[in-house]
């Protein structure tokens, strides 16, 4: 489907698309009528809520304030290439397919994934030999032997562990939201608890410093801490169950980019009811004042903290015109700290300005997109590029200053993928770590970027053309567009410029996270990277099921139940 949709034109609330039948979590008024839900927000977690709210039953419509769907997943076209400008790494199939399942299919049937093999390519600076991560994790423990004598077993020990609380996290922490404290009182949890608390109290650096010297393998190993906004001297070691993710079961890749992710998902919210309305940007959260104003909604909870419920947005459309669009529930995916300070009211903040001045963003990052004439074997699908000062790389975000020379990540979808770039030529994607600082400013289209954000991507091209042997990749760029933190700020509403969110420190992580609930307004719900359970595709898409869980009443720490399947249906 095309990712642009007509938006509603006036506050009143358009004609339903078919819907679907209400599956077994459906609420219906005593009338019958069914209970209605406005999401905030068209990225994935927006519409990974549409999808399933719709299908349980709720009339519900979608506003995102761009023309195209996808926030942070988005995508760029020009001269034959295609671009995905957001996630590029597909991690934790199970999760993907446990949702697709929920509604009613499958990632076999909607993706065409492909193996990557290796799994991601390591170049560090001052080696010669780069480091082919695989599919196989004994093919990896093969690697780190050759590397460290002794490290093969280690591995082996390490990635165990990183399985075994991964498990965990899966079945007692990932598909919570933490309303009842019964999940600490279960047997497997009670039974781990000394080593969860080491494990959140280590950072990841000194867990893998304690099994592995060699600072190539140390670097492997802590950088996943990357994906989660952090660095690996703040992000608690119980993220070591990153790497059970990569170095065994590797990583795959949906064909067509995670531009197509998005579509299918899209594709899913209208075909079971939901209406999604681009262009149309909400402005405020509609509240009534709390005495009496608890209805349908009551079964999520209440107390002295509510001062008032929810009941719909306030909506502008592109063409200036400003309605209403009127709910029993909003669920607000954007940015979290956008929609408390600037869609609230003070008096209704969960999370105002002071509560966001005590906490921690994410890296921002400059994006590099460059179109490239001729082959590059040279780069895997997945590149990524060390610096021989760890700890500078990293300090020097946390002190708000931009690295140099800097660590970065190479995408080469056109490696897998034919279709992201005219042939003879690839399709690359550089992110290079910044400061989540908006000031850095914006990007731009053949150099006409602000000056700090095109010096950043001289600098990583340059580096690139080094460390991977192509000297003369400056001059075959055909295509080349900047991407810096004003775009994060400006046009994604992202908190400081952040490319992903609130960095997953102790102080930010699991139960310690921003809840999914607003304290103050019945009937106010958040999903999406901000909240729980935190950042990325597979977090986003459970904040959207966390999000149908509190309105089935479901308290349990378990996924949602999935539907059984026509016989007829593809497996």
């Amino acid at each position: 489907m095309n990712r642009r949709t007509t938006n509603p034109g006036t506050g009143s609330r358009p004609r339903a698309a078919a819907s679907g039948p209400p599956a077994d979590g459906s609420r219906r008024a005593p009338d019958g009528s069914r209970p209605s839900a406005v999401i905030i927000g068209g990225g994935i977690s927006g519409l990974a809520t549409a999808a399933l709210l719709a299908r349980d039953g709720h009339e519900v419509d979608l506003v995102e304030a761009r023309e195209e769907l996808g926030g942070r997943a988005g995508s760029w076209e020009r001269d034959g290439f295609r671009f995905d400008t957001g996630p590029s790494w597909y991690l934790m199939p199970e999760v993907f397919d446990h949702f697709l399942r929920l509604l009613g299919t499958s990632a076999a049937e909607e993706l065409d994934l492909r193996p990557l093999d290796p799994a991601y390519r390591v170049l560090c600076e001052g080696y010669e030999e780069p480091l082919d991560l695989s599919a196989s994790a004994a093919r990896n423990a093969d690697l780190f032997e050759r590397i460290e004598p002794g490290a093969g077993l280690g591995l082996a020990r390490y990635l165990d562990s990183a399985a075994s609380t991964y498990d965990m996290a899966l079945e007692r922490f990932l598909y919570t939201s933490f309303t009842s404290p019964w999940w600490l009182l279960h047997p497997a949890v009670i039974a781990r608890g000394p080593q969860l608390l080491r494990l959140l109290a280590e950072p990841l650096d000194r867990f893998v410093a304690r099994r592995f010297r060699d600072p190539r393998l140390r670097q492997v190993l802590g950088y996943p801490a990357v994906f989660l906004g952090s660095s690996p001297d703040r992000t608690p070691s119980m993220y070591h169950l990153m790497s059970a993710l990569d170095l065994t079961g590797g990583v795959q890749y949906p064909q067509g980019g995670f531009t197509e992710l998005v579509d299918v998902v899209a594709r899913l919210a209208v075909r079971h009811g939901a209406r999604l309305h681009t262009g149309t940007r909400a402005t405020r959260v509609l509240t009534e004042d709390h005495r009496g104003a608890r209805g349908r909604n009551a079964h999520l909870g209440g107390g002295p903290g509510r001062r008032a419920a929810a009941r719909g947005v306030e909506i502008r459309t592109a063409d200036g015109e400003v309605g209403e669009l009127r709910a029993d529930v909003v669920v607000a995916t954007a940015d979290l700290h956008h929609v408390e300070t600037a869609l609230l009211p003070r008096r209704l903040q969960t999370y105002p300005a002071s509560w966001w001045s005590r906490r921690t963003p994410g890296p921002g990052a400059v994006l590099v997109l460059l179109g490239v004439r001729g082959a590059l074997p040279e780069l895997a699908h997945h590149t990524l590029l060390f610096t021989r000062d760890w700890d500078e790389n990293f300090g020097a975000l946390r002190e708000g200053r931009v690295p140099s020379p800097a660590s970065s990540y190479v995408c080469r979808p056109s490696a897998t993928d034919p279709s992201v770039a005219p042939p003879d030529h690839e399709n690359l994607f550089v992110l290079v770590p910044v400061p989540a600082d908006a000031s850095l400013g914006r990007g731009g289209v053949d150099g006409t970027g602000d000056p700090a954000i095109e010096e950043i991507a001289e600098e990583a091209i340059a580096r690139l053309a080094a460390e991977a042997g192509i000297p003369d990749l400056a001059e075959r760029i055909v295509v080349r567009r900047t991407i810096g933190p004003g775009e994060f700020a400006e046009d994604l509403g992202a908190w400081s410029g952040s490319m992903l969110g609130p960095a997953h420190t102790l102080r930010q992580s699991a139960f310690f996270r921003a809840r999914n609930a607003s304290r103050r307004v019945e009937g106010l719900l958040y999903a999406g990277s901000s909240t729980l359970p935190g950042i990325g595709l597979p977090m986003c898409l459970i904040s959207a099921e966390l999000v149908a869980k509190r309105l089935r009443g479901d308290r349990s720490s378990a996924p949602l139940p999935e539907p059984a399947r026509d016989a007829g249906a593809r497996a």
